[in-house]
């Protein structure tokens, strides 16, 4: 099927329910490495019901998704050649303990950046409460379709990144990645094969399996909320930022951040490799 700007445009995404659980909340902070410190009662409330339990704010990226739609032949997406290439998360409500939640996601924008330069596809999806329609948060994503440049329509303007301060940064927070961190983190819904087979992380032209960029998120996530919101989720208003390259289960992650009043700007490396994995990050957060 040829790739189309209108069929994309008004692609149509069928509503999404999803019941999680308290274990299900569990299970998704774990595999973003809360927790890893027994030792930190703060954590606690995320990793133990017996604790006053919250579910991590990040758990909303991984919550009534449409899955890989790309991969529709009639989308006519080279999907093989899809990269994750940003993601957002606006909070209007904190994330229940446990909930039915329903998704309703729509494509926003399509941009072409030209024959051999792909197509930037932009989508958003807002989830709500089932119980009272409450809406809990709106996700925005850039999906980079490396094979799809050339269609002939417009390839912009393109929103441009959030600028990261020169300065030297405010805070710094290093967390480490357990070796069999995708292997956990699938369990939140990402089961690609490419995050837990070693041959299919070859055929791909990596090492090993590599982490999910959601999963980076979410330790950015966590750095955030360790340095600047004493692990309160209702501090956590927003949070956007891009991809930059992957992580191998077992590196540690990085996050130098920088706050301006009520917004903390970040991006993070691999110590390891001394190499950036996110950049252009940007959370807000709500006064202590």
């Amino acid at each position: 099927m040829t790739f189309d700007y209108d069929r994309i445009l008004n692609w149509p995404f069928d509503e999404v329910e999803q019941s999680y659980t308290i274990k299900d909340a569990i299970i998704y902070a774990l595999g973003i490495g809360v927790g890893n410190d027994p030792l930190d009662e703060k954590q606690l409330p995320f990793v133990f019901e017996e604790a006053g339990f919250h579910a991590f704010p990040t758990m909303a990226v991984v919550l009534a998704s449409p899955g890989f739609w790309a991969r529709d032949p009639e989308t006519g997406i080279v999907w093989q050649k899809v990269l994750h290439g940003e993601q957002g998360i606006e909070i209007h409500n904190p994330l229940p303990p446990e909930a039915t939640v329903i998704a309703r996601t729509k494509v926003t924008e399509v941009l072409d950046k030209g024959e051999g330069k792909g197509a930037l596809i932009y989508t958003t999806r807002t989830l709500c409460d089932k119980a009272d329609g409450k809406k809990l948060a709106t996700l925005t994503s850039s999906t980079f379709a490396r094979g799809n440049g050339g269609f002939g329509c417009k390839p912009g303007p393109q929103p441009q990144p959030h600028p990261i301060p020169e300065r030297e940064p405010d805070a710094v927070c290093d967390l480490p990645t357990q070796k069999q961190a995708a292997l956990l983190y699938r369990l939140s819904g990402d089961p690609n094969p490419l995050h837990a087979d070693p041959k299919v992380a070859a055929a791909a032209g990596f090492k090993a399996p590599i982490l999910h960029g959601l999963c980076t998120l979410g330790i950015a996530g966590h750095a955030v909320m360790r340095s600047f919101c004493d692990y309160d989720p209702q501090r956590l208003k927003s949070l956007k930022l891009r991809f930059s390259s992957p992580v191998y289960p077992g590196e540690t992650i990085r996050t130098q951040m920088w706050r301006d009043e009520n917004v903390i700007s970040f991006r993070s490396f691999v110590v390891e490799r001394d190499t950036m994995v996110l950049n252009n990050g940007m959370v807000e957060i709500a006064p202590a």
